[in-house]
């Protein structure tokens, strides 16, 4: 029999490479109940049914459980039955998901408590009140805002299977001073950092447990540069000392603030150590003075070509398709600016209206449509009709798996010969009529498919474009022997090596289209 506990924290996370940040600050901050709590974490897609045994297995009296629009249609399930056959189970939900609108959810009403907004303290005020029997009079429970220096960092929470096999979430600071109207962060009134030498503290200990990999989730990393250089300087001293096993770092930098201080540091950092993730979302002036979303677009242009041009960093920099005023001519005069500088990886989003964020005011003025289901993506707007917003995810889906995958450096220019964005949603919407499919579309036949297309449209140039797929297609894994291969023109297989590989698949395969 499973061991007994009081509490469990669980959450369905998208992936099992995610580990929960919000469980583990839950879990250190729950002081003498600590060792009376256990975290248990599934993904998406188990079946209720198992999620449920494992969980009532603990025989635990409260189950907190964090609720994102990623999993809150398959966590209702989960509390539904959880409720169904254990009624006497205290059922707790917090998360960004459950901090607003809350009158208007189901899995809010099939729970006993909701803590809307932070639960770091508030969960174990709550919860010390449940296991001593009192029963609070108000469902809903606004958390407490506490000083971060008075939380206990979450970090030696990470078990020794987190370390070695998932991705670790940090965060130097948490909150935004920035208002974009289409993000949660929009309501912070400032960003509160933690104190830095408790965090280096903590960063070392992980470090020295054998953490490689970290992920900052701070929306603005780069807000405050005394913090981010020694940070930077943190990795970069660990990196030159031990450069056979490289740390690879993830932040999110505010795309207009890239000091020169910043920049010498960055500069110092070798290939595949670096991931910066930028926010663009638009380079239409008038969206963004609309969405409340300050940016220099002349400023943010120059440090996004001043990155490709003196930093190893990778690049994967962010556009939102859907914002209110923005039309298909515009969004596309913004993607094609940002194609000319290069990034590795252009995140095509479509815009979604998260439960309390801002962007719901603009809904009658420019008609914006959302779908009623999570993730709650636009459906159509005053200047995008269902059947353009439908064509633009495709778009996003196609430009994922061929451009931003790294599996096709020397076929992509063939593709984007003339304006970028519309030389690609024509093979997009070819691919569309073509297949039906916009998933499960294997490497081998997408090559295939690519063949099809850009000879049709360069018969000309047909040996060319067959060379650079046949290079392209073995360069990142592929093994068959494509249609159009023949044997005098056939490459050697890649060798096949073990291992342990420390960067991520996609930054891999961009690193080495540069290097070779």
């Amino acid at each position: 029999m499973a061991a007994m506990t009081d509490i469990v924290l669980a959450t369905l996370n998208a992936r099992y490479a995610h580990a929960s940040l919000g469980l583990r600050y839950l879990r250190a901050n729950l002081g003498d109940l600590h060792a009376r709590s256990v975290i248990r974490e599934f993904v998406i897609g188990q079946k209720t049914e198992e999620i449920a045994e494992k969980l009532l297995a603990e025989q635990a009296k409260v189950l907190g459980l964090g609720v994102y629009i990623w999993n809150v249609e398959e966590t209702t399930r989960l509390v539904a039955m959880l409720k169904r056959i254990r009624p006497e189970l205290i059922v707790v939900l917090g998360g960004p998901e459950v901090s607003y609108e809350v009158d208007e959810q189901r899995i809010c009403q099939l729970a006993d408590y909701v803590i809307t907004g932070w639960g770091d303290v508030s969960f174990a005020a709550l919860a010390k009140r449940l296991l001593n029997g009192e029963v609070p009079a108000q469902k809903v429970i606004a958390g407490v805002q506490a000083p971060l220096d008075a939380l206990v960092l979450p970090y030696d929470e990470y078990t020794d299977e987190d370390i070695a096999k998932r991705h670790l979430y940090v965060e130097a600071s948490r909150g935004c001073p920035f208002k974009c109207e289409f993000c949660l962060s929009a309501l912070d009134k400032t960003a509160w950092p933690f104190p830095l030498d408790e965090f280096m503290r903590a960063l070392e200990r992980l470090y020295a447990r054998g953490a490689r990999q970290f992920k900052f989730v701070d929306r603005t990393f780069n807000l405050k540069v005394d913090a981010s250089l020694r940070i930077l300087q943190f990795f970069l001293e660990r990196i030159e000392a031990a450069p056979d096993d490289p740390v690879f770092a993830h932040f999110e930098l505010v795309p207009d603030h890239l000091p020169e201080r910043l920049k010498a540091m960055v500069a110092r950092f070798p290939p595949g150590t670096l991931q910066f993730e930028i926010g663009i979302q638009t380079f239409d002036s008038e969206v963004q003075a609309r969405i409340s979303r300050k940016q220099k677009n002349e400023l943010a242009e120059a440090n996004l070509r001043w990155l490709r041009a003196h930093a190893n960093a990778h690049l994967h920099v962010d556009l939102i398709a859907g914002l209110p005023g923005e039309s298909l001519a515009s969004f596309a005069t913004g993607f094609d600016r940002l194609v000319a500088l290069q990034p590795h990886e252009i995140q095509f989003g479509i815009l979604k209206r998260l439960r309390g964020a801002p962007i719901a005011r603009h809904s009658e003025a420019f008609d914006l449509r959302f779908s009623a289901d999570p993730p709650y993506s636009i459906l159509s707007n005053r200047d995008l009709d269902f059947s353009t917003l439908q064509r633009m995810n495709r778009f996003a889906r196609y430009w994922d798996i061929v451009a931003n995958s790294g599996r096709y450096p020397r076929t992509l220019p063939w593709l984007l010969a003339s304006s970028p964005f519309a030389a690609f949603m024509a093979f997009a919407d070819w691919l569309y009529a073509t297949t039906g499919q916009t998933h499960a579309l294997a490497h081998e036949r997408l090559v295939h498919l690519l063949r099809d297309y850009l000879c049709d449209l360069n018969p000309s140039e047909t040996a060319d474009i067959e060379r650079d797929l046949i290079e392209d297609y073995h360069a990142t894994g592929g093994r068959s022997r494509l249609r159009f291969e023949t044997e005098e023109r056939s490459l050697p297989r890649p060798e096949v090596r073990g291992g342990k590989v420390a960067l991520p698949k996609r930054q891999a395969r961009h690193l080495r289209a540069e290097s070779g």
